[in-house]
């Protein structure tokens, strides 16, 4: 059966949207109402892959999109494990009739919500009693799992974890392992950037730093696509374009984008333009602890095999040549 969604006018009257918001933004938001993908409860199924389809856009323009949403316009919350997104107001705007069918079908899309804490937030804004505890009562079953699973772990303790942080207990649930991995994040992320201060000790405290990071960030990914597109890896391969630009911000390397355009180089070189193939370079320099390009350059020089040198045909005498007709005489100076 055919899915619909309306959009009330009321929605062109909101301060947010009419004061803050691009022509670009209303697209996506009106987009993020409306998508085929939209559920009665306003957390839905939808990977940022099927937005850029549906859009028209790159994968970089949603994901920018997408940030623009969660943490300037905070309308959206975007659950990268589940591939969950959630709709701030969807309950303020659209729930506000009850009933038996509509309860019914807000309970069975509820019950398929991975991240319960999307519900949560979900909830803050519906003004129906009826609904609003229906949403509640699975944030108390959110609470309840997440209690059960520290006596879980309490009751039956591992020693091999007594030295990892408690905070590590709670990766059993979708919140715990999403602030985990955000933790891993920063302190990668802090650790790369002490490796790079080393790598280039002319870096000094200065607050412009942070946006220029950002613009070099833009214009390496910028020469990644355009590389990749003109050397013929794939101009409409989205998926594969996505995870190498991932190792600019994954990888232990001090130079992400010049090693990175080295790594296609070679696959050119090679004519081998696959994805597995550049990964695959990227992970024997990373096995090898090769984080610059100087140090890729030098031992790749080290590893060309020494050239065997030609051996010549001519013979040459052994000592002076004997002269013809000479005859040994070995009992000469016996008397």
């Amino acid at each position: 059966m055919a899915k619909y969604r309306m959009v009330r006018t009321e929605f062109w009257k909101n301060p947010i949207v009419s004061e803050t918001m691009t022509p670009e933004d209303k697209y996506f938001y009106l987009y993020l109402l409306t998508n085929p993908h939209t559920t009665q409860i306003g957390i839905y199924r939808i990977t940022k892959k099927q937005m850029a389809f549906d859009l028209g856009y790159t994968i970089e323009s949603v994901h920018s999109l997408m940030e623009r949403f969660i943490e300037h316009h905070k309308l959206i919350r975007y659950n990268p494990v589940t591939r969950e997104l959630a709709i701030k107001n969807w309950g303020k705007d659209n729930l506000h009739k009850g009933g038996k069918p509509v309860m019914d079908c807000i309970n069975s899309e509820l019950k398929e919500v991975e991240d319960l804490s999307l519900i949560s937030y979900v909830s803050e804004t519906i003004l129906k009693d009826e609904i609003r505890s229906l949403y509640e009562s699975f944030c108390k079953q959110d609470l309840e799992r997440e209690v059960s699973d520290q006596d879980e772990h309490d009751t039956y303790p591992d020693t091999e974890y007594d030295e990892v942080d408690d905070t590590f207990m709670h990766q059993n649930t979708i919140r715990g392992q999403k602030e985990n991995e955000k933790e891993k994040e920063k302190e990668k992320e802090k650790e790369k950037q002490q490796q790079q201060k080393a790598f280039n000790p002319n870096i000094e405290n200065n607050p412009e730093i942070e946006d220029q990071s950002q613009n070099q960030k833009s214009k390496d990914v910028k020469e990644m696509i355009e590389f990749w597109d003109n050397n013929g890896f794939g101009f409409s391969n989205v998926n594969a374009k996505q995870q190498l630009l991932s190792w600019l911000d994954d990888s232990s390397f001090l130079q992400p984008k010049d090693i990175l355009v080295k790594a296609m180089t070679i696959a050119c070189a090679n004519n081998k333009r696959r994805l597995n193939y550049v990964i695959g370079i990227l992970k024997n320099w990373e096995n090898e602890s090769l984080l610059t390009v100087e140090e890729i350059d030098a031992y790749q020089e080290d590893q060309k095999p020494i050239p065997k040198h030609k051996q010549s045909t001519e013979t040459f005498p052994a000592g002076r040549a004997i002269p013809s007709g000479f005859e040994l005489d070995l009992t000469a100076g016996e008397e």
